[in-house]
């Protein structure tokens, strides 16, 4: 089907339904940055394939919100599907929320699945629905009937990550989380996003594009600890080393029953900016909650030692795979052919020489010659272009190692290249030296130090 036909069986659902209009954001059930096949309804409904935007379809017209990284992009995937880009921060571009308190009328019904939102999201969108005297929708996924040939949820197998890698084990991590959890005076603490989870009991795995996660929830109590998964990706080593530990197996959608059951003894923390709309409804009125960061956010952010130099060896191996390739690609341009998806997966070939390479730690941004202006251009068969002398080419990929994951932006000049180049390519570095070299008082944010990057250009 294209575009306009899934639109067009799209809009047969919601008028069904009596829906005026349906949010599809870009997001998993557990506000991922990165999603898996499974969640890619935005991209399915409006042929965009960029990793943030958030489509409205109406019953006469859709648009799509994306940001300034993909404005190019997506004005070119979007040609012929009758969806409108609508450019985010642009002068006179209304954002969602504005759009819907424009255009939101009274007896509308506002539609999206309340799994893929999280909860201060879905209640903005409630406020919108009560000031406009429109109802809500949230408890289906809308687009599932559309999609007949939709992939189905990640069955890949979870593995261990071995205290040499971790530095902390599971038990201490739950007692410094539980330890968070009483001083906030609360005794329950659902969580729902997979970094979170996986980091709290040192697994990995494969479910979510550029991410080692595995598709999770989590319930901690001061004596338990629920995981919602599905069991087959445990191996029987994992499941006892969990068990160990006190984590108690669930089905990976019995979470939304079972915080139901939550009764008036418990004292639940949540955190709004990442616990999903539908799972936050589920809770019972009765429940006392407190708002609070997810306590796994900051310890996370606070390396230990063994992960300190477990970055180091990380970034030592992926500096030795980029001089192998800068070595490769320098001998190699104008003898046989490269392009840039092969390019990129000859950089990977080296990195996976390295040893313990899991997979690139995000979406590769290889992009030759006119294609490097392009901000967060991602190739594709359709784009892949060989490669020539006399231009640059720009490399931004990292590596997911079991050590840790790297980001590293480098740009190559293949053979001569003209003198513009080099003087672009100049005053690029000096910028990045002028903010790197910066002396500034504590209290000074990024947008403040801003002016020193863009100095050198104006």
């Amino acid at each position: 089907m294209t575009v306009p036909e899934r639109l067009s069986a799209l809009r047969k659902i919601m008028k069904e339904k009596g829906i005026t209009m349906l949010i599809v954001p870009t997001a998993d059930f557990h506000q991922s940055e990165y999603v898996g096949e499974h969640f890619k309804e935005r991209m399915f409904i409006t042929g965009f394939t960029g990793s943030a935007g958030t489509a409205l379809i109406g019953l006469e017209e859709a648009r799509l919100w994306t940001d300034g990284r993909y404005f190019i992009q997506a004005a070119k995937q979007l040609e012929g599907t009758t969806v409108q880009l609508m450019k985010m921060f642009e002068p006179g571009v209304p954002s969602l929320e504005a759009f819907l308190e424009e255009h939101l009328k009274e007896g509308d019904t506002l539609a999206f699945d309340g799994r893929a939102v999280s909860v201060g999201e879905g209640q903005e969108y409630a406020r919108i629905a009560e000031k406009k005297k429109a109802k809500i929708l949230y408890d289906e996924d809308f687009v599932d009937p559309v999609w007949k040939d939709r992939p189905t949820l990640s069955e890949e197998p979870a593995f261990d990550l071995d205290e040499k890698y971790a530095g902390e084990s599971v038990s201490s991590k739950m007692a410094r989380i539980r330890k968070e959890m009483e001083d906030a005076g609360c005794n329950t603490h659902i969580v729902s996003t997979l970094d979170d989870t996986c980091w709290t009991l040192n697994i990995r795995g494969n479910d979510i594009e550029f991410f080692p996660l595995v598709l999770s929830y989590a319930i901690i109590r001061m004596d338990r600890f629920d995981l919602y998964i599905d069991e087959r990706k445990l191996d029987k080593a994992l499941q006892e080393k969990l068990a160990k530990d006190g984590v108690v197996l669930h089905p990976y959608n019995a979470i939304y029953e079972d915080v139901k059951k939550l009764s008036d003894r418990d004292i639940v923390m949540i955190d709004p900016s990442k616990l999903n709309y539908a799972l936050f409804n589920n809770i019972p009125k009765s429940v006392k909650t407190l708002e609070k960061r997810n306590p796994a956010i900051l310890m996370k952010a606070i390396k230990n030692p063994v992960e300190i130099d477990n970055i180091r060896k990380a970034q030592i191996k992926d500096s030795v795979a980029h001089l192998r390739f800068m070595k490769w690609l320098k001998e190699n341009i104008g003898k046989i052919k490269i392009t840039e998806m092969s390019a990129a997966a000859k950089l990977d070939e080296f990195r996976a020489e390295m040893g313990n390479f899991i997979r690139p730690s995000f979406e590769p941004i290889s992009s030759f010659g006119p294609h490097s202006a392009i901000v967060h251009y991602t190739s594709s068969p359709e784009t892949d272009v060989e490669f020539h002398t006399g231009t640059l080419y720009l490399s931004d990929t990292g590596a997911g190692f079991y050590e840790g994951s790297t980001d590293i932006t480098r740009t190559f000049a293949l053979g001569e290249v003209p003198q513009q180049m080099k003087d672009d390519f100049t005053l690029v570095a000096i910028s990045n030296m002028h903010l790197a070299n910066a002396k500034f008082l504590e209290g000074c944010t990024g947008l403040v130090l801003d002016i020193l990057s863009r100095q050198p250009f104006w």
